[in-house]
């Protein structure tokens, strides 16, 4: 049986991400303060951004790795018989869509994005 990443390593996937975005978007507050936070939050958006991002990569890559290689979508559309590692692998597949934290760090990305642009625009212009 498939096993999704277990619950903790995907919630620390959430923050990692959450704080490269928070690092990213600090910056333009950093601006005016000082050049050494600006590179230490470059640096921890940067190398959160590359650990989030490598970790997607591998979530998708084995998605789609088991729907291409067990011909699921085929299958479906074709309404053929699905075998036990046919139900396994889509139980996988939605049990991950059902419990991924991504759509959130989504929401969080355009909402710090959000803030920081209104912020930098405050700046710039008063």
């Amino acid at each position: 049986m498939l096993k999704l990443n277990h619950k903790i390593y995907r919630v620390w996937m959430f923050v990692v991400a959450l704080i490269a975005t928070i690092s990213y978007r600090i910056i333009v507050i950093l601006n005016h303060y000082s050049d050494l936070w600006v590179n230490i939050a470059w640096y921890t958006g940067t190398i959160g951004f590359v650990w989030y991002f490598a970790h997607r990569y591998r979530v998708e890559n084995k998605r789609d790795k088991l729907i291409e290689d067990l011909h699921l979508a085929k299958k479906i559309q074709n309404k053929e018989d699905l075998s036990e590692e046919d139900r396994d692998a889509l139980t996988y597949i939605l049990g991950g869509l059902k419990t991924s934290l991504a759509k959130w760090n989504y929401i969080s990305i355009f909402s710090i994005s959000f803030i920081a642009l209104i912020y930098a625009l405050y700046l710039d212009l008063f």
